[in-house]
């Protein structure tokens, strides 16, 4: 069996772990959310909660890997070589500590819907019948242009790749399926509320252009094809505000391969590719 072949079986094998802990972490929010909730604890104090609880079990990790030291004997470029990679990846465990202490917002109402919906019967009890009642007046939904979002997310170069290299010139779909997941009580001032997104994780943004964008390596194995693409910007704010609704909304009409791949190099609090 030839080194890469190795390589390959190995981090396969590592996918499939950090998969299941993953899924057990989902089920296990999930309860959490519905014992505060059942607490009559508020969502956005939920929210901070288990933000909190997350944050804590990242900076474990990072007291974990800063203790690290080389083996013992080693020469001392390799003992350099050693620290020097421990402190890049203790740096960035304390940027997602401190990235999951202050993210998050939504996550307790979402699990609140999912909740709702799974316990929902099928269709009303023999003996009870439906009351019929009025419609009530249509509230105006303001409206939201994706011409308008997509000009927005434009405006974040550093976020963004340049539009001769990117690998999708027109990734309309994918823009159209992103806003789908933005509810009619958010649109208004949505635009500020994506700016402000991307403004608040510029360095993680600029690391996964970097790391996985066009030109780099993962992306030249034609993967991460999202990267790069102003309309990503939306899909990873929605990722992180309403993940169950944006998953849902991207199976009805997209391969979930461009979904699954982003999440992956992303990272969000719920991740819900297989």
């Amino acid at each position: 069996m030839s080194p890469e072949r190795h390589d390959a079986d190995t981090y396969g094998q590592e996918l499939v772990r950090i998969s299941h802990h993953q899924r057990e972490a989902i089920d296990a929010r999930f309860t959490v959310f519905q014992a505060l909730a059942a607490a009559g604890i508020g969502h956005e104090q939920a929210d901070d909660i288990v933000a909190k609880l997350e944050a804590g079990a990242v900076a474990g990790a990072h007291t974990l890997i800063s203790g690290s030291t080389a083996p013992h004997g080693s020469e001392s470029r390799f003992e350099d070589g050693w620290h020097a990679g421990v402190r890049d990846v203790a740096s960035c465990l304390l940027r997602i500590a401190d990235t999951t202490a202050t993210t998050g917002r939504g996550l307790a109402a979402s699990s609140a819907m999912l909740a709702a919906h799974l316990q929902r019967p099928d269709s009303p009890a023999p003996q009870e019948t439906p009351v019929e009642k009025p419609d009530p007046a249509p509230v105006p939904v303001p409206p939201l242009e994706a011409k308008d979002v997509l000009a927005a997310a434009e405006r974040f170069p550093w976020a963004v790749a340049a539009p001769g290299v990117r690998h999708w010139p027109d990734g309309g779909d994918f823009l159209d399926v992103a806003l789908s997941a933005v509810r009619p009580e958010e649109r208004e001032g949505y635009i500020e509320r994506l700016e402000a997104f991307v403004e608040q994780h510029r360095a993680r943004l600029e690391e996964m252009l970097r790391t996985h964008g066009p030109g780099s390596r993962p992306a030249s194995h034609g993967r991460y094809a999202l990267v790069g693409q102003p309309e990503t910007l939306v899909i990873l704010e929605r990722m992180e505000a309403v993940p169950f609704l944006l998953r849902g909304r991207w199976e009805e009409e997209l391969e979930t391969v461009f979904l699954d791949d982003l999440e992956f190099v992303w990272g969000p609090r719920i991740r819900l590719s297989r």
